[in-house]
């Protein structure tokens, strides 16, 4: 077995079996682990523009690459007319620039804001970073191997096609950049690490609030003695 056999072959199949399992154990035995856990109240203004920034240009390419895995003929007839090739490849090269400046500002935030920094941990660090080189090689892939939209449809849809009949092609690969190599494999970085992150909330539904024990938050002092509430004025002992 070589390593594109291993790296393309076999390597999907234990990211996403350690993605699904640890994200079941996970929502199942430490519930109140699963949140966003926002830092918006230590620093919003650079936040703002960071997520919009991230989360705009990510989303829209994600969705993109989603109908060019699922639908791959509706690229192939999209992109038929030179024009149309054009402005979808210059589309995906603005929104990863886009999403390129919103995460750099989100690690710069990190990095360089004492409040939000003690309350970052190093899984954070991690995602940012995996996310980051993900976003980094897909730029360098607009901009030094032209035409993907047109070719992609081609080589990694029959790939991810294989994956899920469980008959890993890992041939397609094979053939390709470097830096075709690296995007792949920095997506298969990003799931191992997801379920061990605070991104694991967004596939969990809203309604299992519904189902977690009921919170209840106790105090960590010791309570006033009885002769020192039964010395105050009975107006203190109610405010």
């Amino acid at each position: 077995m070589t390593w594109n056999d291993m790296l393309f072959g076999v390597l999907p199949y234990v990211v996403a079996a350690l993605a699904i399992i640890v994200a079941i154990i996970r929502w199942r035995q430490a519930p109140f682990t699963v949140s966003s856990l926002s830092s918006q109240l230590l620093e919003s203004r650079k936040l703002y523009w960071g997520s919009i920034s991230f989360h705009w240009g990510l989303s829209i390419i994600l969705i993109g690459h989603l109908v060019a895995l699922i639908i791959p003929r509706s690229f192939e007839l999209w992109n038929g007319e030179p024009f149309r090739l054009y402005l979808l490849e210059a589309t995906g090269l603005a929104l990863g620039l886009w999403a390129a400046f919103g995460i750099s500002i989100l690690l710069f935030r990190r990095l360089t804001n004492a409040r939000v920094r003690r309350v970052t941990s190093v899984m954070d660090r991690v995602v940012l970073v995996v996310i980051g080189a993900q976003i980094v090689t897909g730029v360098w892939i607009s901009i030094g191997c032209r035409w993907g939209s047109y070719w992609g449809t081609s080589v990694f849809s029959p790939y991810v096609q294989s994956l899920f009949e469980f008959q890993p092609e890992p041939g397609y690969i094979e053939p390709l950049p470097l830096v075709l190599k690296l995007h792949v494999l920095c997506f298969f970085a990003f799931l191992a690490v997801f379920p061990f992150s605070r991104l694991v909330h967004i596939i969990t539904l809203p309604l299992q609030y519904l189902f977690r024990p009921w919170q209840k938050v106790i105090a960590n002092r010791e309570p006033p003695s009885a002769e020192f509430v039964s010395n105050k004025p009975r107006a203190k002992q109610y405010q």
